[in-house]
């Protein structure tokens, strides 16, 4: 089976190449060390040093792996620490994250998933350790870890009901795979007991590490003068949007904001960048008057008209500051059937949080949230907006949904010490 698979990834290779120049017309950082992509590294980038390997796909999971990552490097002073990614926002995101450590972090693109590209990859880095983050399982890379005997590790991992009956459709590819990883760290129970089910031996449960992410004393700044630029308005915030949603979400702002007595202002903020143009137009078709954060300068922002009705959040790396802004945040990602995103950033800044009813990859941390009086969930962009009203009518309740946010957050830290435990015997 694997035979077969890295056969139609041998074939596919032309496709993926095209498709990461494809995507580069928006975000220019596919266009960027493509031989990466291939296993193709400049000669400096191997340093004759002991090197931990954490691989961290995307953004969120760049994000999560901050603690860890700060604890590896004050725990393993001799070593490097090589950070991988597959997107260009991870790669971004991780170049802004650790801007302060200097030369013992090294980035790179992963490989794809081919046996001698990984060959390659492990021959120029000679890592001792591989630290997957989440949810990453890639038979060839896992399976060529085995053969030089570098320890596989997943941690902060999650797997939802979807994803579980994914892998089992592939189990003679997967279950290897996951019979190979040496230990792993999971995100909670319902993630521990799916992750047995996958194969995986004896899955320990260590917390979600992104409750231990401290917010950046800048963001809050910049929240604050943002929202002093709004005045006394209300501010309520669509956090990490998703394709289906902000055409629900704008046609539901319409209907409801003419029935109010306040002059609500609304922030979106879409998931992913390549978006933002996209979700301008819609904006401009339903005759919404907006303005974009990228038009908005970070040390004087001018007074923001009573005119304008939503602000586009077309930034990278500024989420803590758009929850700093506002007084309801819903996070997206749940009113279409696409599980959800995680609801710690908003808790971490204190805000009341609305989801919807698509939470399925996160099912337990939202639904803990919503039993402590953190959160409430809608059905519908309608509901949505009845509720952020209610709430923003009823100070004292929006006020105890705030603190209890905050209380949720701070109980569910310590998840990277946790993990650090799991992985002291490979360090």
């Amino acid at each position: 089976m694997r035979f077969l698979y890295s056969l139609v990834w041998g074939l596919s290779l032309p496709f993926a190449l095209f498709r990461l120049w494809w995507r580069g017309r928006l975000e220019p950082g596919y266009r960027q060390h493509i031989g990466e992509r291939l296993g193709v590294y400049p000669a400096n980038t191997a340093a004759n040093v002991p090197t931990i390997w954490v691989h961290a796909v995307s953004a969120g999971e760049t994000r999560a792996a901050e603690p860890l990552i700060r604890a590896l490097l004050a725990r393993c002073p001799e070593h490097r620490i090589l950070l991988t990614h597959m997107t260009a926002t991870g790669r971004e995101t991780g170049s802004k994250l650790f801007a302060d450590v200097g030369p013992r972090m090294q980035q790179a693109f992963l490989p794809y998933d081919i046996n001698w590209m990984i060959v390659r990859f492990l021959r120029h880095f000679s890592p001792q350790l591989c630290i997957l983050i989440e949810t990453e399982v890639w038979p060839n890379l896992i399976a060529q870890c085995e053969a030089k005997t570098i320890p596989v590790t997943l941690v902060n991992a999650r797997l939802s009901e979807k994803s579980l009956r994914k892998a089992q459709r592939l189990a003679s590819l997967i279950l290897p795979a996951a019979r190979a990883i040496s230990s792993v760290a999971a995100q909670s129970n319902p993630d521990a007991l799916r992750l047995h089910e996958l194969g995986i031996e004896q899955p320990g449960v260590t917390g979600n590490m992104k409750f231990d992410v401290t917010p950046p004393p800048l963001m809050g700044e910049r929240g604050a003068a943002l929202r002093r630029s709004f005045g006394d308005r209300q501010v309520i915030l669509c956090a990490s949007t998703r394709d289906g949603e902000e055409e629900l979400i704008l046609q539901a702002f319409v209907e409801q904001v003419p029935l109010l007595q306040t002059n609500p202002l609304l922030i979106i903020t879409p998931r992913h960048p390549q978006r933002f143009d996209h979700v301008a137009s819609l904006l401009e078709s339903h005759g919404i008057k907006y303005l974009r954060r990228s038009s908005l300068n970070h040390e004087e922002i001018a007074t923001i008209g009573k005119d304008i009705q939503v602000v586009l959040g077309d930034s990278m790396g500024e989420m803590y500051m758009y929850y700093a802004t506002c007084d309801i945040a819903f996070v997206g990602g749940s009113l279409v059937p696409l599980g959800g995103h995680n609801l710690i950033e908003a808790c971490a800044m204190g805000k009341p949080v609305l989801t919807g009813t698509h939470t399925f990859n996160f099912s337990e941390i939202t639904d803990q949230a919503i039993a402590s009086g953190a959160a409430f969930r809608v059905d519908g962009a309608l509901s949505l907006f009845r509720q952020a009203h209610a709430l923003l009518a009823d100070k004292p309740k929006c006020q105890r949904m705030g603190e209890a946010a905050y209380s949720f957050f701070l109980q569910h830290q310590g998840a990277t010490a946790r993990t650090m435990q799991m992985l002291e015997k490979y360090l």
